[in-house]
């Protein structure tokens, strides 16, 4: 009889005391739960161990080199990577545990994310399945690109596939967490077109590609039909664009000042 396949999901994580532990408790069916902490200077840590998880504190020097460090610090030939702002559901963790299980599991697959933001499910705005990087894979499968700070590039050697089942997150909180992850990601984004030498766009073209990133999401990908929810989610991806092209254009100055 074939031995049960078995799965490490490792858990990235920064000063998220309110959201850590709904996300460790979905993923405790799983043979190992690791935590990638940066050092939180909340109770993060402290409530990941209190419910099992192994903590491993990673200085950030950006996301393509904390997930690397994630994948380093588990042990089994399954690993399936969420951040602490998403949560598995039943359906999620069966289908899962099917795959692993299965002959004929592809090497990498990709996870619909349902996301709820101000109490309501998102149909719209691109958020859903929103899919991002493979998150279930094969160790020896998948890496990420060190070098980059956020919106990490990757690498799959081998074949994907998509699950069926949805994962829950819950990106926001509340405003105030909006206007703190747009002004850590505009900076961290702004840091990667400079280590990659974009060339900086003119001030037009940045509050154009601001008003882009606004109709691109409240009309074209639906968001008015998401109601409030939909409109706030539009307008900070037209503040998150401009602050990452601005920030930008302020380092190529202090660069070219030096």
């Amino acid at each position: 009889m074939k031995n049960k396949a078995k799965l490490s999901v490792y858990i990235l994580a920064y000063n998220e005391e309110e959201k850590i532990a709904d996300c460790v408790k979905s993923a405790t069916w799983a043979d190992e739960v690791v935590v990638i902490d940066s050092h939180s200077t909340d109770k993060t840590a402290k409530i990941a161990q209190s419910l099992g998880a192994k903590v491993v504190q990673v200085d950030f020097e950006g996301f393509g080199k904390i997930r690397m460090a994630g994948i380093e610090h588990t042990q089994y030939s399954w690993i399936l990577s969420i951040d602490a702002d998403e949560r598995f559901t039943k359906e999620a963790r069966a289908e899962v545990e099917k795959i692993i299980n299965s002959e004929e599991a592809k090497d990498a697959y990709y996870i619909p994310r349902r996301n709820l933001f101000m109490g309501k499910k998102i149909r719209f705005c691109g958020w859903y399945p929103n899919y991002r990087q493979p998150q279930l894979f094969r160790r020896g499968k998948m890496t990420y690109e060190a070098k980059d700070l956020v919106h990490e590039d990757y690498n799959v050697k081998g074949s994907k596939g998509y699950l069926s089942n949805s994962i829950v997150q819950i990106p926001f909180l509340d405003l105030s967490e909006i206007l703190q992850k747009m002004d850590r990601y505009s900076e961290l984004g702004s840091g990667k077109l400079l280590s990659k030498q974009k060339k900086c766009p003119s001030k037009l073209n940045i509050f154009l590609r601001s008003l882009w990133a606004f109709v691109r999401i409240y009309f074209f990908r639906l968001g008015v039909l998401d109601g409030w929810p939909g409109f706030v989610i539009a307008f900070s991806n037209m503040e998150g664009t401009f602050y990452r092209y601005a920030k930008y254009r302020e380092q190529q100055r202090i660069e070219h000042d030096k």
